[in-house]
């Protein structure tokens, strides 16, 4: 009877394909969302196009932090963990064949889109200055390069009520993180390996 080991399960192409789709999908469209928010004139000044008056709409805002503006001046640490996290998503979901979960999968090409559109603002890609791009601010120099993440998305409940301003990436940061949450709380069966075919004795 042969004992060789059970031949485990290879990662389908198609979770490949799933995770660069969501990923360079989820960082285009939040570029393509921040570069016309802060491509209008009328928006200047914190001016606010509303899409639904009083609740939602677009008002430009900069973040030096984290998440909803957290941890302010603190750039280059988040630039750093963001390009650290861009790296280690997928050697997780692949090196360790954590894409074997489509659920997995789709959650980190979520969260990856979301790393890397804000990473791409960090490190100050899109070029803006401050006191030419941005009112200039007594920390910054006029003319020093702007590395701050461009937020746009505006939501409140009322006007004594607002959510910290946002953008596609948080979004996807958002949702991506809140699968994994939801896999850690249930669990679901993992990938069965591969059984070997049967050799004759």
């Amino acid at each position: 009877m042969s004992t060789d080991a059970p031949t485990p399960t290879r990662i389908p192409a198609s979770r490949y394909v799933v995770f660069a789709t969501l990923a360079a999908a989820g960082c285009a469209i939040d570029l393509a969302t921040k570069h016309w928010a802060f491509a209008q004139p009328s928006l200047a000044g914190g001016a606010i196009l509303w899409w639904i008056d009083g609740i939602a709409g677009v008002q430009r805002s900069l973040n030096e932090g984290a998440l909803f503006g957290m941890g302010q001046g603190a750039t280059p640490w988040f630039a750093a963990l963001s390009a650290l996290a861009a790296v280690a998503i997928p050697i997780w979901l692949f090196g360790l064949r954590v894409a074997l979960d489509l659920w997995m999968t789709v959650a980190l090409g979520l969260v990856m889109g979301g790393v890397l559109g804000n990473l791409y603002d960090r490190v100050g890609m899109p070029g803006l200055v401050w006191g030419v791009d941005w009112p200039h601010e007594p920390r910054h120099q006029i003319g020093e390069p702007i590395y701050a993440v461009r937020d746009w998305v505006l939501w409140q409940a009322s006007d004594r009520w607002r959510w910290p301003n946002f953008n596609i990436a948080d979004a996807l940061l958002v949702v991506g993180a809140g699968m994994l949450v939801l896999r850690a709380s249930f669990p679901g069966q993992e990938a069965a390996p591969e059984s070997p075919s049967p050799n004759p004795q």
